[in-house]
């Protein structure tokens, strides 16, 4: 009996040593990281606050025609679209939208937010700065913009060719 109360005894040692291992002793882990986290949040600038100023008077370079335009591009787990209309070679952002997108990806919240339609506004084209933590959606917004001024491109070659044969 002294041997199973001395095995048992050591056995409960060895546990409790062993769980002691376990404990928020390391970075990583527990409270420690918790408290880090919370000091990094407060020096860190935070990436969406950066304010966007749209100017009312840009204006987009080139021929575009007027209409409403979607472009799409392929982003991390789905197509990227975006909804665009052109007045007067002004270009207003109506809407952008992804598909399989998830919140773990970083251009969900830009999206989401209006933060890419701001900046293509801003741009008056497809020259964004890139979301830090979301490459891949940044440059499918970007290429979705390119199509969709693509085809405002062509529509506004087509009008140019179709009133030049009308005149002559």
């Amino acid at each position: 009996m002294k041997k199973n109360v001395a095995a048992l005894a050591c056995g409960a040692v060895v546990l409790t040593l062993g769980m002691a291992g376990c404990g928020a002793s390391f970075e990583g882990s527990g409270s420690k990281d918790a408290a880090s986290a919370e000091q990094l949040a407060l020096h860190e600038e935070d990436p969406w606050a950066q304010e966007v100023s749209v100017d009312p008077n840009k204006r987009a370079e080139g021929t575009l025609a007027d209409g409403v335009y979607v472009g799409t591009a392929p982003g991390m787990e789905g197509n990227v679209t975006v909804t665009l209309l052109i007045a007067d070679n002004r270009i207003t952002c109506l809407e952008t939208t992804q598909e399989g997108e998830s919140q773990s990806r970083g251009g969900f919240e830009a999206i989401r937010d209006g933060k890419y339609a701001a900046m293509i506004e801003e741009a008056q084209g497809s020259e964004i700065d890139t979301i830090s933590g979301a490459t891949i959606t940044t440059a499918a917004v970007k290429n979705a913009v390119e199509d969709a001024l693509d085809q405002a491109r062509t529509a506004a070659e087509h009008n140019s060719d179709s009133a030049a044969a009308a005149s002559e």
